[in-house]
């Protein structure tokens, strides 16, 4: 991607921006890159709707390995798109569409991700699509994303103290409160890793109803936030598609575990 897929030159975040992400949990960085930058990721994205459902067509379901990506499939169970396949997301996902992986090498994420571990040598361990269809039903549960690098166990090392990680999403679709955008409980991230319940879930209590926050912005935002914050999303409710991207960047030496996707964990060096 060149620079003038910006809407600005190339930039630092700020002191407030990087204080919101170890503080509050969470920043949004409004119109980052220009509507037409996310006219090559949008065609990868429908590249692998028509993937999906070719792949349930033969009967695929659940985790299904396909041409280097993981794609986590079900099916919509009501509504008018009963019975159709639901996509709950693509796994190292530029395996299979390269427009994706190739996005999330441009030099201002990688400046932001930089900045917020402090180091220019970093280990990508995420390159997800998450789609939110009309209709499909999906969700994603309040979490933090330590729990998924596993967090407090031999395959995760905290190098800095803060979790050595950081999230990245850039929104291909406008997010607003009725597609189920990303929802953060504001300040969650000062508990640090947080332990879950029985069932296996983050236990209620710490989700407060007058903290949670829905992150609302136009298409090419950018959405920064550590391992520590609780988050989450509920149903697109809209007519339209609400899809975002997702990178995850660690320190190197942070993480021990292979994550699946042909290329996951390959080391990026911001300029």
């Amino acid at each position: 991607m060149q620079l003038h897929d910006l809407t600005h030159k190339l930039r630092d975040l700020t002191a407030d921006e990087l204080t919101a992400i170890f503080e509050v949990g969470y920043t949004v960085v409004a119109d980052v890159f220009a509507l037409s930058a996310l006219r090559p990721l949008e065609a990868a994205c429908e590249r692998l709707e028509i993937m999906a459902q070719e792949l349930f067509a033969s009967g695929q379901r659940g985790t299904v390995m396909h041409r280097g990506s993981q794609f986590v499939l079900g099916e919509i169970a009501d509504g008018r798109r009963a019975g159709q396949v639901r996509i709950d997301r693509v796994v190292w996902a530029g395996a299979a569409a390269p427009e994706l992986l190739e996005f999330s090498s441009h030099p201002q994420l990688l400046r932001w991700a930089a900045q917020v571990l402090g180091s220019s040598h970093m280990e990508q361990l995420i390159n997800q699509v998450h789609f939110k269809l009309p209709g499909d039903g999906v969700t994603f549960s309040w979490h933090q994303d330590a729990q998924h690098r596993r967090y407090g166990t031999e395959h995760w090392q905290d190098l800095n103290g803060k979790g050595s990680f950081v999230e990245i999403a850039t929104l291909l679709d406008d997010n607003t409160q009725d597609n189920g955008p990303l929802q953060f409980v504001r300040d969650s991230c000062r508990l640090g890793n947080l332990p879950l319940g029985p069932d296996g879930n983050l236990p209620s209590e710490y989700v407060l109803a007058d903290k949670i926050e829905s992150a609302v912005a136009p298409a090419g935002s950018v959405i920064l936030f550590g391992p520590f914050a609780i988050h989450g999303s509920g149903v697109n409710r809209s007519q339209r598609k609400r899809r975002l991207l997702l990178n995850g960047f660690c320190l190197p030496g942070a993480n021990f575990r292979q994550y699946p996707g042909q290329g996951s964990g390959r080391q990026v060096v911001a300029g």
